[in-house]
């Protein structure tokens, strides 16, 4: 990694810390993953009068050796029905972080743009071509459909319950949370990496 990159995610990551402890955060929240400046895990909540309010989204987020000159590599751990986003897989179709990004972004506007994605679905440029169609012609199941995703995947009542159910193992607390938030809370992975597996 070069110097200026440092440099630059250093004071990004600097500009995180302190909106949080003003509680200046909008919203969206990061953690280092393994201390590596490199991969990171964001976090965003569900924007209010949307199907996604009152959920807690995490995206997995890898810096390029390019950065900034090329966007970060980002994908939902969570998962989430919405035209944008695969169902499957996570990853996220956003111009920003293909051939609109720019190096005067950041990863707090990518968060923020996602978050704004969030509250304006563009299914004229799906990520999932499903979830898409149901937008266009069903929008009263596609809204049913992404709040219960919300509340299956994203609630953060059921990430406590996660980490009661592996902590009721006999792992960890501190070991549990790093597991379950390395893997998207999925509480098998977690418990798989927690064995050793």
């Amino acid at each position: 990694m070069q110097k200026t990159q440092a440099n630059r995610l250093n004071k990004e990551l600097q500009d995180f810390n302190e909106r949080q402890k003003k509680g200046e955060d909008s919203g969206i929240s990061i953690l280092l993953v393994d201390q590596n400046i490199t991969h990171w895990k964001g976090f965003i909540n569900g924007p209010s009068d949307t199907p996604y309010a009152n959920g807690y989204f995490q995206v997995d987020i890898v810096i390029p050796q390019e950065y900034p000159y090329k966007p970060p590599k980002m994908k939902f751990d969570t998962r989430i029905w919405h035209p944008n986003i695969s169902s499957q897989t996570g990853a996220i179709c956003l111009d920003i972080l293909k051939d609109e990004w720019s190096p005067a972004l950041s990863i707090r506007t990518a968060l923020l743009s996602l978050q704004a994605l969030l509250c304006d679905p563009q299914p004229d440029s799906p990520q999932d071509a499903v979830v898409a169609n149901q937008f266009k012609t069903q929008k009263d199941l596609y809204v049913k459909t992404a709040k219960e995703w919300t509340q299956n995947y994203a609630s953060k009542n059921k990430q406590e319950e996660k980490v009661q159910n592996l902590v009721n193992l006999g792992f960890e607390v501190g070991k549990v949370r790093e597991a379950l938030l390395r893997f998207g809370y999925d509480e098998e992975q977690a418990a798989n990496f927690l064995l050793g597996g």
